[in-house]
This record gives C-alpha cells, structure tokens and sequence, in this order.
C-alpha cells in the first residue's frame, strides 16, 4: 500500500565491477529504512543468479538482464516503492530504454577508474580478465560506456562511500523523494 505523498522511483547506480555500487547502496537502503521508506534493492549479482540465471555475458544477454532489472524496477516504482538497483549495465543505450520506461528515474554513476577498481576486486576477476580467462569482462575485454547525462557522479576514488551516499540522499531529498532529514 502506498503511503499518502510517497512516489515511487528508481536509483539506478551503474559503474563498473569494484566502483562501489553495491556499498554505497547498502548505506543508502539502510538510511532510507530508518527514514521509514519502503525499499527493494535489486542488485545485479543476485537478480543474474535468480531472475536472469543461464544468460551469458554477451552483449545480448547484458542487455536482456538489465531490461529485466528495469521491468521489475518500473512495477515496483509505480507502486510507490523505491527501488534501488546496482548493476554494471554497460551499455548506453539500453540503460537509456530503461529510463525512458520508469518515469521516476535516477541515474548514478559511480565513477572509479579501471585501476582503482581492479585494486579493489576481493573476487580475483580483474586479474583473470587481464591473463584472458575470463572473456567480455566489462572495463577489460567488453565497453564500458559512461552515461551522457547521469543525475549524479560519484567519485569513489576520491571520497568515502558514506559521502557517496550522503549525496545520494540529498538528491533524493532535492528531486522530492524523500522528505530531508
């Protein structure tokens, strides 16, 4: 049941793999809960292993996971929920079809060079991309294209995750999806 003056949106973060996507939007969902806002969180990883399991890492199939993201997103955003996604979703222009789809859209990209990223990566990935083992490792081997126009750029390399989500929050407070603390 939405709860009266409660829109539903959808926090896009995409970045590549160890940017911090899924940090920060653990900081923000739990802010967001204390605030009393209904939250889903539909990070990447999880929605490939349960929504999306056996499609590969082609170009195809990336997209065909991150429009599944997006219609999960959209019916949970018009009805009032606000939705948190964390994926990589590489490619422009089928993060752009999302957005055009889900009216109440917020698009964050988390933005930490390749360098800094692979420094971070606790699973390895970086580094078996790099010797060849793992083919279209997005960043690596497979484009990773930076949105034109994102409703905010967060610099992980340069700031903390809790700062990263403190302006995530405050523009959800600017845009009128939360009331300001």
């Amino acid at each position: 049941m939405q709860r009266e003056g409660e829109r539903g949106f959808t926090l896009w973060f995409t970045g590549l793999s160890g940017s911090g996507k899924t940090t920060i939007a653990e900081i923000v969902e739990k802010e967001l809960r204390e605030r009393g806002r209904r939250v889903e969180v539909l990070d990447g990883d999880i929605v490939r292993t349960n929504l999306s399991k056996g499609l590969s890492f082609s170009r195809e199939d990336r997209n065909i996971n991150v429009l599944r993201i997006g219609f999960v997103a959209n019916l949970l955003t018009r009805n009032g929920v606000g939705v948190i996604v964390s994926a990589i979703s590489p490619y422009k222009e089928v993060r752009d079809q999302v957005r055009r789809r889900i009216i109440d859209f917020v698009e964050v990209f988390v933005d930490a060079p390749v360098e800094v990223c692979a420094e971070r990566d606790v699973k390895g990935l970086y580094k078996k991309a790099y010797a060849g083992e793992i083919k279209e490792f997005t960043g690596v081997s497979d484009p990773y294209e930076a949105p034109a126009a994102p409703d905010l750029v967060l610099k992980t390399n340069e700031e903390e995750p809790e700062e990263s989500a403190r302006k995530v929050v405050e523009k959800l407070e600017f845009f009128g999806y939360l009331e300001p603390a």
